[in-house]
């Protein structure tokens, strides 16, 4: 590996949203989007314009067919991952391990709870008007067993999901900022 950026193992080609092997992990905000790095280079997220970014930067991103995928924390000692991403911490209460690597998870997961929020947040939260209410899903995923909770897409309510069933992640749009952004979030719809 060249260069002195952290990466992981992918191969970037033809400077697109191309990879073999693995996802790229973003790096920064552009105009145009979120710069992500390659073990060969960096690129732009795709489907990210300067009047739609994510509600809570790097907590997700798309990969060259535009699917999201999740961002957590990997412990370079004990293997144990954690959702949404930090740097250092373990969050194995048997590991004294103080670095996490950022790391691609899973899109698939299991469903292992679930609620229906059927009131508007308080101000100062974002809330339609009018309000509807909405699902929220607790997924564990599939290959690190970690649970994240997330908004179920819209349409999707408590009486459609059930405990064990397959969810995939996707994203929403949450909320329009006072610039005219339209920000999204990582969310959860029943696999088709």
């Amino acid at each position: 590996m060249s260069g002195s950026r952290a990466m992981l193992p992918g191969t970037l080609l033809a400077d697109k949203c191309t990879r073999t092997g693995s996802l790229p992990i973003p790096t920064s905000q552009t105009e145009t989007g979120t710069r992500f790095s390659f073990s060969a280079g960096v690129g732009t997220l795709t489907g990210v314009s300067a009047s739609t970014q994510p509600a809570i930067d790097g907590w997700f991103a798309t990969d060259g067919s535009g699917e999201a995928y999740l961002i957590g924390g990997k412990c370079h000692q004990c293997g144990t991952y954690v959702f949404p991403p930090r740097a250092n911490n373990c969050p194995n209460p048997a590991c004294d391990g103080d670095q996490l690597a950022r790391v691609p998870l899973s899109r698939r997961g299991v469903l292992w709870s679930y609620t229906e929020n059927r009131y508007a947040p308080p101000p100062p939260y974002p809330s339609p008007d009018p309000f509807e209410p909405f699902a929220v899903a607790a997924v564990q995923l599939a290959d690190e067993g970690v649970i994240v909770l997330g908004k179920v897409v819209e349409g999707t309510l408590a009486a459609d999901l059930k405990v064990g069933m397959e969810m995939e992640l996707t994203t929403m749009p949450l909320f329009v900022d006072d610039d005219g952004v339209e920000r999204v979030v990582h969310a959860w719809r029943i696999a088709s």
